[in-house]
C-alpha cells in the first residue's frame, strides 16, 4: 500500500500539479475538488497515463462532515495520508465593505480557516499516532497584508496563517510538519486566475507576462517546492515560505 498525498482543492493549477508531482514520486494522489467532474477525471487520467496512482473525489468543503468522512474513507480504503495539501481558495472578489454581505464574509472564513481546522481535527490525531505526517497549506498575500476590498479574504487568510502557527506549536514536536506557503503573485492557472479574468484577459496576461517571460508563477514549479518541503529532515523544517515570480515586487514593497 503506497503512502497517500491528499490534495484538497485540486484544480488545474497548483493542486493538480502538486498531485502529479507527488504521484511521480510514488504516492497515491487523492484529488478532491468541489465541482467539475470532467476536469477532475481529466487530471486523474493524466496522472494514470504517466504511470502514477490517483483517485478523484468531488467534495463541498463547507458541508457538514464532508472533509472528515472523506479523510476517514481514504485512510480505511486507500492508505495512510502521509501528506495533506490544503489548497482551497477563499477569494470572493474585490468588494467594498458595503458590498460584502454577512454570508459572503462568512464563506471566506469557512473555506480558508474552518475547513483547515476540520481537516486538522480529523487528520492530526491519525498522524500523531503514526509519529509523522505533513500538512502543507497554500496561502496568499492577503494573509500578511490587508487591502481595500479584501475584507473577507484578508481576515480569512490571516486566520488561516494563525491557525497554522497554532497547529505548528502543538504538533511539530509530535512529528507533524506544518507548512504555510504564501503565494505572493499571480499563478498561471486556468481554474483560478483564468476564471477571475475571463479567457481573453487571461490569455493577454499570459502573452505579456507569462509563457517565456516567466512573469507568472508556474504551478509545476510551485509543486517542486511543495514536494521538497514534504521531504525535509525534521532537524531543518520550514514553517513559512513565500514565493513569487522573479519580476514581481514582494508584498512588503508595495
Amino acid at each position: 500500500m503506497k503512502p497517500v498525498c491528499l490534495v484538497i482543492g485540486a484544480g488545474a493549477g497548483i493542486g493538480g500539479n502538486v498531485a502529479r508531482r507527488f504521484s511521480a514520486e510514488g504516492y497515491h494522489a487523492c484529488l478532491v475538488r468541489r465541482s467539475d467532474q470532467q476536469g477532475l477525471d481529466n487530471l486523474v487520467a493524466g496522472i494514470q497515463a504517466d504511470g502514477g496512482l490517483a483517485s478523484g473525489f468531488l467534495l463541498n468543503a463547507v458541508e457538514e462532515n464532508a472533509i472528515e468522512e472523506r479523510v476517514l474513507e481514504i485512510e480505511a480504503n486507500t492508505g495512510p495520508i502521509e501528506v495533506a495539501i490544503y489548497n482551497l481558495g477563499a477569494q470572493i472578489g474585490d468588494r467594498s465593505l458595503q458590498n460584502t454581505g454577512y454570508k459572503a464574509f462568512e464563506m471566506g472564513w469557512r473555506l480558508a480557516t474552518f475547513g483547515l481546522f476540520r481537516l486538522a481535527s480529523v487528520l492530526c490525531p491519525l498522524m500523531q499516532a503514526r509519529g509523522k505526517g505533513t500538512i502543507i497549506v497554500t496561502s496568499a498575500t492577503a494573509a500578511v497584508r490587508g487591502n481595500s476590498g479584501q475584507h473577507s479574504h484578508a481576515s480569512a487568510m490571516a486566520g488561516r496563517r494563525m491557525l497554522c502557527q497554532s497547529l505548528n506549536a502543538e504538533f511539530s514536536a509530535k512529528g507533524i510538519h506544518i507548512a504555510h506557503i504564501v503565494i505572493d503573485g499571480a499563478v498561471d492557472a486556468p481554474d483560478t486566475l483564468g476564471k477571475m479574468l475571463g479567457p481573453e484577459r487571461f490569455q493577454e496576461l499570459r502573452n505579456s507576462r507569462g509563457l517565456e517571460h516567466d512573469g507568472l508563477m508556474l504551478p509545476a514549479r510551485i509543486a517542486d517546492t511543495y514536494y521538497h518541503i514534504a521531504q525535509q529532515h525534521r532537524s531543518a523544517w520550514t514553517f513559512e515560505l513565500d514565493m513569487r515570480a522573479f519580476s514581481d515586487r514582494a508584498w512588503w514593497n508595495h
